[in-house]
């Protein structure tokens, strides 16, 4: 039986946002995903790699597209003028 590359509608290589809730991993994590079967992810970010984060906690923000993209820390908007 061939394997599956996608579960949960994730690949691996997708860049994601997890926000972890509540538990042992709570915090938010940018980065790579890694998929598996059982419905927890790596995400690896510029930090290192967080293990077990569930499916339900990861957002998509760019598909897999075989291009090396980098993540930078967003910059708000000045009120002054």
């Amino acid at each position: 039986m061939p394997r599956t590359k996608h579960f949960f509608s994730f690949a691996t290589g997708d860049l994601v946002r997890a926000v972890v809730p509540k538990g042992k991993k709570v915090g938010t994590y940018n980065g790579r995903v890694a998929v598996r079967a059982s419905g927890s992810f790596n995400v690896t970010t510029a930090h290192g790699t967080v293990q077990g984060i569930n499916h339900r906690h990861v957002r998509l923000l760019q598909r897999a597209d075989g291009c090396a993209y980098t993540l930078r820390k967003e910059t708000g908007v000045s009120s002054r003028p």
